[in-house]
């Protein structure tokens, strides 16, 4: 497990990387206000996303032969940071950056490789990922959907839900049911590749309380998908999705949704000369948390480096990532409510209101506490 021992400096030579990013940044995103940044990789912009693969920014840790830039993990760690407290709108090429990609190169054929790859790298293709579905929950393991070998592929039926960015996705790589039944747990799963333009592919976004869609209910109708379509090995989709799954929950995404309105009210806290104890107390406070909490998923990104699998780490970061990104809106807003002198803008005001709507997704998306707690308990032997 993470220890103090563990934090990680980022390594010197990366720092120029830093301020390149930046210089693009303050001028791709200089009239973009705090309420849209707010929406950070949940703000989908395809034309964004282009520009960042026009940079050489897509796949940096993807080898060159396939279209990336052969860069290491801190290099992507440093990328995906300054994106993010950016509040850059990166949803669109999001997944696809960070976990199709490297699933491909690791389980994938090579014609899958170079076929879909360099269009990921280049913002051409974005992928989302297909796992729950609606009887299932967070029950990973029990789903239905199914893909049955016929002598034209596979034929594919059955529906997922809460699927990120569907309905502006080319592909999914989905966890299906190739062989034996519910009951049978793991076994029998597989992944298998979707292209989401196929007959008898729906997809219906869903509408959120903020009035944005960032998911979408998916159904298959007999779709036939080709021979190819099956990622890696037959029966062994957990195993492919669970080092996924430890892709997601490895980055900085789960310290940094709230970074815009921790920016946005730190900034008028200085334009309104506010500097009472109190509140140099509370806003000290949050940032230490966040540095701790940088400095946990650096150690994360180390792992990585080393060739180690950060799966229960990753579930640390996240489940504590999480919590302080909702304690950053709860704490705004107490203060705002306790300092009615206080001018807020208009851009404040808005920025508080989506994430106060949002807020509550945060501990779901990626794993629900309680399944990472479950990932945590077994990680020390408790379970």
């Amino acid at each position: 497990m993470l220890t103090a021992l563990d934090f990680t400096p980022v390594p010197k030579e990366e720092l120029a990387f830093r301020g390149q990013i930046r210089s693009f940044l303050q001028e791709a995103l200089a009239d973009y206000p705090y309420h849209q940044r707010a929406r950070s990789w949940m703000g989908s912009s395809a034309e964004f996303s282009r520009k960042l693969g026009a940079q050489g920014w897509l796949g940096l840790t993807v080898p060159k032969e396939f279209g990336g830039a052969g860069k290491g993990f801190f290099s992507r760690f440093i990328l995906a940071e300054e994106l993010l407290a950016s509040g850059a709108p990166v949803a669109s090429h999001w997944i696809a950056d960070r976990q199709s990609a490297p699933l491909l190169l690791r389980y994938g054929t090579d014609a899958q490789r170079r076929q879909y790859i360099p269009k990921i790298c280049r913002g051409e293709s974005f992928f989302c990922i297909g796992m729950s579905e609606s009887n299932s929950g967070s029950d990973l393991a029990s789903i239905r959907t199914r893909a049955v070998l016929n002598d034209q592929g596979w034929l594919l039926n059955g529906s997922k839900i809460w699927t990120t960015n569907a309905h502006q996705c080319d592909y999914m790589i989905a966890l299906v049911r190739t062989s034996g039944e519910a009951a049978d747990r793991q076994q029998g799963l597989s992944q298998v590749l979707i292209d989401l333009t196929l007959p008898g592919v729906t997809r219906k976004p869903i509408v959120d309380l903020a009035g944005d869609a960032h998911f979408s209910e998916v159904f298959f109708d007999n779709v036939q998908l080709a021979a190819d379509a099956l990622i890696g090995v037959e029966g062994q989709g957990w195993d492919q999705v669970t080092a996924e799954l430890a892709f997601e929950r490895s980055g900085p995404e789960r310290i940094y949704s709230s970074m815009a309105l921790l920016d946005c009210w730190v900034n008028a806290l200085r334009e309104q000369h506010v500097s009472d104890s109190a509140t140099q107390a509370l806003v000290g406070g949050l940032v230490a948390e966040m540095a701790v909490l940088r400095g946990l998923s650096l150690a994360v990104t180390k792992k990585l480096v080393d060739g180690e699998s950060p799966a229960i780490e990753a579930s640390v970061v996240k489940d504590f990532g999480t919590d302080f990104e909702q304690k950053v809106i709860r704490q705004v807003s107490a203060w705002l409510g306790s300092n009615p002198d206080f001018v807020v803008s208009g851009d404040l005001l808005k920025a508080l209101g989506y994430l106060e709507q949002m807020g509550v997704t945060f501990s779901l998306r990626g794993g629900t506490r309680e399944i990472l707690r479950g990932i945590i308990a077994r990680g020390l032997g408790l379970r």
